[in-house]
């Protein structure tokens, strides 16, 4: 018993040290780009934590942070079963264009939380439809998910611009705008802060996400599907189900996000708007180890870095892309310390010891029935 705590410790510790490792040596070598070019690094990273946190700026970070795990649950569980839906640009966005284009008219008819609840369903239907395409290719054909949800992303973005210049453009502006939601219109903020109550829906979002994954039967099955397509089908597991549904839900918290995001922060939308919120998450979504809940403090490092990075890079002469630099970085780092842990067999998989043994009964079968003959 004492031995199996210690060696579970050991793998929590290096577990951590897979997480934590890459982020530290992408702010290290940031930190060395920044000297050789005479700027100073501590003064970036204090400036950094002054701006995102203290003042009251950490309400602005969780207020980026809504958007930004919502989209990062919709990736775990599509990762999840070994699958990549890369088209969360054009989920987001022709979401967000409904929500911003119907709601100012709608909230002129109906009840606003009426608007609310119907536009952010339309917007999870919006997300999960777009994902069907690629989903039924991937089922039907086995056609690389990469590829085609790559294009329709790109459709869904170019789509997007043409619903805002000539469907839901607002005709008292000039540049291609939809119409403006008032401040009353906006979701209302959690009491005594700034911070709308989207974040509540999306950390109550991963708490049931990793509420499903670790403790129901479709968790089993998503785990199952994801370590083994034959061990899935040998337990009865059908693939394209699993595909649809993975697809579906990975599009319809995508969707979700970009309600919370229009309705909670921007109130309106553009031509050529794009917060590209899916590239800044998926590295901190591998970091969490695809777990819901581990997200949640990779995704608030990211939004206070993010909030705070902006300023500091403006003080400290520094362009704003310098932050997907250290993006970047962090993929690199993430990429050497996976090979060599995957190399020294450091730390677990996300699939307990119990599960990985029952994956492992039927090949054990197999070779052994093979070595009889």
């Amino acid at each position: 018993m004492a031995q199996r705590e210690r060696s579970r410790g050991k793998a929590a510790l290096y577990l951590v040290i897979r997480s934590v490792v890459p982020i530290v040596l992408a702010l290290v070598v940031a930190g060395i780009l920044m000297l050789t070019i005479g700027k100073n690094p501590i003064a970036f990273y204090t400036d950094v934590f002054n701006n995102g946190v203290l003042g009251g700026n950490w309400q602005a970070s969780a207020v980026l942070m809504t958007p930004l795990l919502l989209v990062a649950l919709g990736l775990v569980v599509v990762f999840r079963g070994q699958l990549w839906n890369l088209g969360y640009d054009g989920q987001f966005m022709l979401a967000g264009v409904f929500v911003a284009g119907l709601a100012p008219q709608m909230m002129t008819h109906y009840p606003v939380w009426a608007v609310w609840i119907g536009l952010t369903i339309l917007a999870v239907i919006i997300g999960a439809s777009w994902t069907l395409i690629p989903a039924w290719l991937k089922a039907r054909y086995g056609t690389n998910e990469i590829i085609t949800t790559l294009v329709m992303s790109s459709i869904g973005i170019g789509l997007t611009n043409i619903l805002v210049q000539y469907f839901f453009q607002d005709p008292t502006v000039a540049e291609p705008t939809t119409g403006t939601m008032t401040t009353a219109q906006m979701l209302p903020n959690i009491p005594g802060t700034r911070i709308h109550i989207g974040f509540i829906v999306a950390i109550v979002a991963a708490v049931v996400l990793q509420f499903v994954i670790s403790r129901t039967s479709f968790g089993l099955r998503l785990d199952i599907f994801g370590s083994s397509t034959k061990a899935a089908r040998h337990v009865g597991i059908n693939s394209t189900k699993m595909i649809f549904a993975l697809f579906i839900i990975s599009g319809g918290l995508i969707g979700l996000a970009a309600a919370m995001d229009i309705f909670g922060q921007w109130g309106y939308m553009r031509t050529n708007w794009n917060p590209a919120y899916g590239d800044m998450v998926v590295p901190f979504v591998f970091l969490a180890r695809l777990s819901p809940l581990g997200c949640i403090p990779f995704i608030a490092f990211y939004s206070i870095f993010s909030t705070g990075g902006i300023i500091a890079s403006q003080d400290s002469g520094l362009s704003s892309k310098f932050l997907l630099v250290i993006v970047a970085l962090i993929l690199i780092f993430m990429s050497i310390t996976e090979y060599i842990g995957t190399k020294r067999d450091l730390g677990q998989s996300y699939l307990p010891d119990e599960l990985k043994e029952v994956l492992r009964r039927p090949f054990d079968r197999i070779a052994s029935q093979g070595a009889r003959r």
